[in-house]
């Protein structure tokens, strides 16, 4: 079997992110660049998957020359191949076109199933993995807390607000998976080691069969106008306990349909 998953670098989201005053885009290129942590448990779903029957585990990303480091990262944990589109034309790229070169570069990898997160932490738009999915005509399993493939059979267990759904779909098939599917795996040296010499295969637009004229900002359908700060948190109601401190509690709790 082989398992695609992708990754994507970010800035370390522990730090204050900075917005251009021009594009009201994240600056990508401030602090410390690190693996989208939504993505380690997409990595370490399809080590999982990978590791009973042998099979292959290919991460594909798209960004920069430097998402490079992301990808020999999941390399370190235990991923076999790896995929970067980097070209200067795809800068500014909205969410369409970020599938649609992800949904080529998938193509030319081949896998059986494609593993990603259900959304980036820094663009939080949810939407990539589900428009990979329908530009490869492939089914669309979301929000997986637990993953398995039997045969030509992929199964998860879909994580809702009361429990979760069981949910199937025949293989090929895209999954996203949460942040509760597993422990993701801490990279070995050997596994650093060994990272430096897997193959890299690092296909052009051209190639991928991508239109270069229909890439980047001035081919996005879509673009941020205004960046408003969102609004202080107003101080939280005090309660003084004067014997009915309990029911009033109680009240606003029901107010807010809370109980």
């Amino acid at each position: 079997m082989k398992i695609a998953v992708f990754v994507k670098q970010i800035p370390d989201p522990s730090g204050i992110g900075r917005l251009d005053p021009e594009s009201h885009r994240l600056v990508r290129d401030q602090g410390e660049l690190v693996l989208d942590p939504g993505d380690a448990y997409g990595v370490e779903a399809a080590l999982q998957l990978a590791a009973p029957e042998g099979g292959v585990v290919v991460a594909i990303s798209m960004g920069p020359a430097k998402a490079v480091e992301v990808i020999r990262k999941a390399m370190a944990m235990g991923a076999a191949e790896g995929l970067l589109v980097s070209d200067d034309r795809l800068r500014g790229s909205d969410a369409l076109t970020t599938a649609q070169v992800l949904a080529a570069a998938t193509r030319r990898v081949q896998p059986d199933l494609l593993v990603a997160c259900t959304e980036s932490t820094d663009g939080y738009t949810g939407t990539v993995p589900a428009a990979v999915a329908e530009l490869l005509g492939w089914p669309s399993l979301t929000f997986a807390n637990h993953l398995e493939v039997d045969g030509s059979t992929v199964r998860i267990h879909r994580q809702t607000p009361n429990g979760h759904d069981l949910v199937e779909a025949e293989l090929p098939a895209v999954v996203t998976v949460t942040g509760g599917i597993n422990e993701p795996r801490y990279p070995t040296l050997k596994g650093i080691v060994a990272s430096r010499s897997r193959p890299l295969d690092q296909p052009s637009l051209e190639e991928l069969g991508i239109d270069p004229t229909q890439v980047g900002q001035k081919a996005a359908g879509q673009r941020v106008v205004t960046v408003t700060p969102a609004p202080q948190r107003s101080g939280g109601e005090l309660i003084e306990d004067q014997g009915d401190g309990a029911r009033r509690i109680a009240d606003l709790l029901a107010e807010l349909k809370v109980i």
